[in-house]
Order: structure tokens, then C-alpha cells, then sequence
């Protein structure tokens, strides 16, 4: 049966020039940003104002977001091993703010009649405001009659996914001296929700201590592990506590050894190498912090790779 697998992902700006529509576009998005009235021109307003300050922070990181480059190698990787399963799926990639942008490939996915079609989101962990806004954004741009789309919602405990984690934490364990290895604490960083999500029954944050216990007790909680929130915008409450005041509470504890682990994240864009391995990095520096590492994301992992065919293999199969 002829088979589109479609890897839903945030996506991100390929030049300094292309910040401010990405912006416009993330600003539109109403399963994030609700404002009953008026919300074009208030994303235009607002992503005009932010663009200069997010295009310092891209300047930093090579001038684009490399979300972009690691979203095609996963693909490609996805594509190679369903292909030994099943030589009649095809796997794409539809960005939800930047391109290929999800509107282009559910048109190009339409034009070649394929009989199913699997919503394979890059979030492992489900929120209105990823999965849910990328679920959302296929309904609105692909409808045609008999059609057999399948989603697959979470796959945050899958044990592939929890392997890959630990696999960049031992990797990344290596990093430190071996006399101070055991002292290291494992700072788990996840990006946050305001907390009226988690009151609306959102349930990425459970599901975030659950991924984190999951990687936890696979490794026999060989260290000390502390779990904190990023990326905080606007006045509202966020989940806390945040990773910048976790850095400074554990230097304040003579925690001097940190690897900061993004949770929330399965390859590295802004988030990780500008705003982790950048902004906190200062923070630490500041606070007297000795060792400072930041785990590369998953990125290329092949056991992620695997995590997500098997997710896609039991989605076909059920």
C-alpha cells in the first residue's frame, strides 16, 4: 500500500533573512498565541520588534538554524530503514513556521494519491502548542475524501527513544575528568509551557518527568538529576523552576559539575546552542560553575532513528 510517512517539525530560519516571516509565522500560530482580534498584525508588530534581537543570537550560532539540516538527515535515515520494511513508503518533511512549510507538502503529498498517510511528529512529547498545532495545521491544509491519515500522538517512553538519551549522556559523561565524573549532576532541560496549558489538561509536563524517570532509572540513577524549564516569552507563569535559577541554586549547593541534557529536544537548533551552550553558559561562568557541558542533541542517533520506525511500524501495523 502506497505510504507517506510525514515528519511534522518546528522548522527555522535558513538565513538572517528569513527570521522575521519565520517569526510572523510562528506569532500566527492561534494554538499558541490566542488573541481573538487582530492577531496578523499583532505577529507582524511583534516579530518585527523581536527579529534584530533573534538575528544576534543566529549570528552566533552560523546565520541559520540547524534544525533544518537535521531534520533531512533523520528523514533520509527514516526513508532507508522503513524502505527495508516496506519499499512503497515515502517520507517527507513538513515544517510548521519555516520550509518546506506544511501547506507546499500536503499539496505535493495529495497530487501523488497516496493510500495512507502517517503524521509522524519530531516532538516526542505531546503539547497543544507542538503536536497539537502541527496536527491542526495538516487538517486545515490536507482534506480530500476517503483519506486514511494516522497519527502518531507520543512516544515519549519508547524504549529506543529513553536508550538514545542515555547513549549522548554517557557520551557526553566523558567529557568531564574522571575524578570528578561522579559528581556531575545531570540538569535536564526541557522548554517550557505557561502553566495555564497544564491546568487546560495539556500533558507535556508529565509526560517530561516521565521521560526523565524513564532515562533515570534505566542508567540506576548513577547521578544526581534535577529537572527545569526554558525559553520563557512574554509576562505570563511559566513552568518552573527555571534552568537559569536551577544553575544558580546548584552553584549556591557547591554543585560545581554540570551537564545540562535538553529533554525536550531531539536535535540541536537555537534553544540548545545559542540560549544553553551560550546565554546559560555566561550565567554559569558567573556563578563560579567549574564544568559547564551541554549535550549535543540526538540529531544523527541511530537508536533514535529507530524509535521513530518503530513507532511508525506499529502505527501501520495496528
Amino acid at each position: 500500500m502506497k505510504t507517506a510517512v510525514v515528519l511534522l517539525n518546528l522548522g527555522g530560519p535558513d538565513s538572517i533573512d528569513a527570521i522575521e516571516p519565520f517569526l510572523f509565522n510562528l506569532f500566527s500560530d492561534p494554538d499558541i498565541f490566542k488573541i481573538p482580534v487582530g492577531q496578523k498584525l499583532f505577529a507582524k508588530i511583534i516579530s518585527s520588534r523581536r527579529a534584530p534581537k533573534v538575528a544576534k543570537e543566529y549570528e552566533l550560532i552560523g546565520g541559520s538554524s540547524p534544525i533544518n539540516k537535521w531534520t533531512e538527515i533523520q528523514r533520509k535515515k527514516l526513508e532507508e530503514k522503513l524502505n527495508n520494511y516496506d519499499s512503497s513508503i515515502n517520507v517527507f518533511t513538513a515544517m510548521r513556521y519555516w520550509n518546506p512549510i506544511t501547506k507546499d507538502v500536503a499539496s505535493e503529498i495529495k497530487k501523488q494519491n497516496f493510500e495512507r498517510i502517517v503524521l509522524l511528529p519530531l516532538y516526542p512529547h505531546y503539547s497543544i502548542s507542538t503536536t497539537g498545532s502541527s496536527f491542526n495545521e495538516w487538517d486545515r491544509c490536507f482534506s480530500q475524501e476517503g483519506e486514511n491519515v494516522l497519527k502518531v500522538k507520543e512516544y515519549y517512553s519508547n524504549p529506543s527513544y529513553i536508550t538514545s538519551l542515555n547513549e549522548r549522556i554517557d557520551q557526553t559523561l566523558l567529557k568531564f575528568d574522571e575524578k570528578i565524573r561522579e559528581e556531575v549532576q545531570l540538569v535536564f532541560s526541557a522548554h517550557g509551557t505557561p502553566i495555564s496549558l497544564v491546568k487546560n489538561g495539556d500533558p507535556y509536563s508529565h509526560q517530561i518527568k516521565e521521560t526523565v524517570e524513564h532515562v533515570m532509572e534505566l542508567r540506576s540513577y548513577s547521578h544526581k538529576h534535577h529537572l527545569c524549564y526554558q525559553s520563557k516569552v512574554g509576562p505570563v507563569k511559566w513552568l518552573t523552576p527555571a534552568t537559569d535559577t536551577m544553575i544558580r541554586e546548584l552553584s549556591q549547593q557547591n554543585k560545581k559539575h554540570l551537564l545540562i541534557i535538553p529533554i525536550s529536544f531531539v536535535s540541536d537548533h537555537v534553544e540548545t546552542l545559542f540560549e544553553l551552550d551560550i546565554e546559560y553558559r555566561h550565567i554559569a561562568d558567573e556563578v563560579g560553575i567549574e564544568n559547564y557541558i551541554v549535550m549535543e542533541g540526538l540529531n544523527d542517533s541511530e537508536l533514535f532513528i529507530n524509535a521513530l520506525f518503530e513507532e511508525t511500524k506499529k502505527t501501520l501495523e495496528n
